[in-house]
């Protein structure tokens, strides 16, 4: 086949944070138009296919303008999310940790959990929303009106005349609740918005600058945008850095102040770019049809094949209203969710990082600095590394045909976030181990009243957090990939608001286990919750294992799916026209 000669510069935008890329002429597409358009490609020869190296595509601007979007959005969330376990636990005259409204550990612990749980839940009604009525732009859209006003809300309440007034916790519950359906709708929209601005779907041959022949990628293509997005969402969690130390050193309305501000450059950039983006629209509430046709595959053998017209007819006598494309469609989202299962025990195992590690650090020498800021370490690493991951180690991977299929980089990382916690457990029987408390961190004679800590330097925290950063480039970042691969596009949003629910399931294990997670406990608790981590990662590997082996095969058939879809929805745009 004829191949043209390209230049080794991205063409569509800044594009640092990988070492190598492939430009093409991009061929822009209307916002109204679905993502799943198929691109003009020439075919590639057998010969072609297995002895050419693969490489990812260059990226659209709209990509990084997305991107950017969600990582201010990303900024304002965690911005005012990190103090809130100093906000709930300490008491507003705590001479020596800045605090509002002493609510103690335990049930600052319980309530933190019950926001993430509660963020994590949001997502699922929010995708029908998205996929029903607004498309993802609108939903985007509307869920920012939300998170502005629980801002606002937390910011007014968190003033100080409003804290002498005993306002602090009701506007406290209201803001979470405004912020957790707003942030629950940017969960399930954002990410595959982002990779909805990539819409080239077909393989071809290009030629670098260096003269090797190449195969342009598409699923390395996603796989790349996903872990840029993740890389910049971990940018904007250093909003927990900037926020910790205004409640430290000017006071928590400020921190809260920021948050709110820097939620208003993300809704600039959504409305002042609204005609470049493309904009996947609504294609109508498929989930009671959807459910239905589980309910009949229960009553068939768990056989999902069973539920299509034909068998319908010939077993039961009944005429169904889908066809057997749509049953393709649900058995390709029913496995990314399957896949998803594994994540719970992860995202237990992650939440320690917003309360117990904390708390942690509390009991240490700090040196002066706010306790809940070392968790900035964990998104520090991720800036850090991210970059190295796909600048080098997987593209010596692809170099060398070694393959780090979806599976295994999620059950490698299961691994390190197991290691993380068993850091932690080393680190938490050295505090108890260490005077002047032991066991007891600052609640002794011998803590003068709280100020004397255990001997202990707090920055023998940087391995955990740097575990936990190698756990979610590795797990993370696949599991937002997998979940918008694998799904058909009809179903892109309800597919990705399940991956989060499951984050939910996660945040709610972690309220079950929050009456024991206290001093002299918390050795047990770590050292338990490391068994289970490493156990679900065996557990997973031996379940799922066998998908990566058919990987390529379930990417080109959610492809196929999805332009035969969208070829039915523009012929059913011509008849109602």
């Amino acid at each position: 086949m004829a191949e043209k000669p390209v230049n080794a510069t991205p063409q569509h935008g800044s594009d640092a944070f990988s070492s190598e890329t492939v430009s093409h002429q991009y061929r822009p597409q209307s916002p109204s138009q679905s993502t799943s358009a198929p691109a003009s490609s020439p075919s590639i020869s057998t010969s072609d296919l297995i002895a050419l190296r693969r490489t990812r595509d260059s990226i659209p601007w709209t990509v990084w303008a997305a991107a950017f979007m969600g990582m201010f959005e990303r900024f304002a969330f965690y911005g005012a999310s990190a103090p809130f376990q100093n906000y709930m636990q300490n008491s507003i005259d705590d001479p020596f940790r800045p605090g509002a409204l002493g609510m103690g550990q335990a049930k600052a612990t319980i309530v933190n959990y019950a926001f993430i749980t509660f963020g994590f839940i949001t997502p699922v009604p929010m995708a029908v929303v998205a996929d029903k009525w607004t498309g993802r732009y609108r939903a985007i859209l509307g869920s920012f009106a939300l998170e502005l006003l629980g801002l606002l809300v937390l910011f007014l309440t968190a003033l100080p005349p409003a804290l002498k007034a005993s306002a602090g916790g009701g506007g406290l519950a209201v803001a979470m609740v405004l912020i957790g359906i707003g942030a629950g709708g940017v969960k399930t929209t954002v990410s595959p918005f982002v990779a909805d601005q990539y819409t080239e779907t077909e393989l071809r041959v290009e030629t670098l600058k260096s003269g090797e022949r190449v195969i342009v990628d598409r699923t390395l293509t996603v796989q790349y945008i996903y872990n840029m997005w993740y890389w910049m969402i971990n940018i904007g969690s250093l909003g927990g850095l900037a926020t910790t130390l205004l409640e430290q050193y000017v006071g928590f309305w400020a921190a809260y102040l920021l948050s709110f501000i820097s939620l208003w450059i993300s809704v600039l950039i959504l409305v002042i770019w609204r005609t470049k983006f493309v904009h996947e629209p609504a294609r109508g509430n498929i989930m009671p049809q959807a459910f239905k046709a589980c309910i009949y595959a229960c009553r068939s053998g768990f056989n999902m094949d069973n539920t299509k017209p034909g068998p319908q007819l010939e077993n039961y006598g009944r005429t169904v209203t889908w066809d057997d494309k749509f049953i393709d469609d649900i058995k390709r989202a029913l496995l990314a969710c399957r896949v998803s299962l594994g994540l719970p025990i992860f995202w237990l195992c992650w939440g320690q990082a917003f309360n117990n590690l904390i708390s942690q650090a509390a009991a240490m020498q700090t040196y002066g600095i706010p306790n809940d800021l070392f968790k900035t370490l964990n998104p520090v690493a991720c800036i850090i590394f991210g970059p190295i991951f796909q600048n080098w180690l997987y593209p010596f991977l692809q170099r060398h045909r070694i393959p780090f299929r979806p599976i295994s980089r999620l059950t490698v990382g299961f691994l390190f976030m197991a290691l993380s916690l068993a850091l932690a457990t080393g680190i938490q029987q050295l505090v108890y181990d260490t005077p002047p408390c032991h066991t007891s961190p600052l609640n002794c004679p011998a803590s003068n009243g709280g100020t004397i800590p255990n001997h202990v330097n707090v920055f023998l925290q940087t391995p955990i957090y740097v575990a936990m950063a190698f756990s979610e480039l590795l797990a993370l970042t696949t599991s937002y990939e997998y979940a918008y691969s694998k799904a058909p596009a009809r179903m892109k949003s309800c597919v990705q608001a399940i991956s989060v629910f499951m984050a939910g399931v996660g945040s709610a294990l972690g309220m079950a286990i929050s009456p024991v997670a206290e001093d002299p406990n918390m050795v047990v608790v770590y050292g338990s919750l490391t068994g289970v981590m490493a156990l679900n990662a065996g557990v997973f590997w031996g379940a799922f294992r066998k998908l990566d082996a058919i990987d390529e095969d379930l990417n080109d058939a959610v492809l196929e799916g999805d332009k035969s879809a969208l070829q039915d929805d523009r012929e059913d745009e011509k008849t109602r026209a």
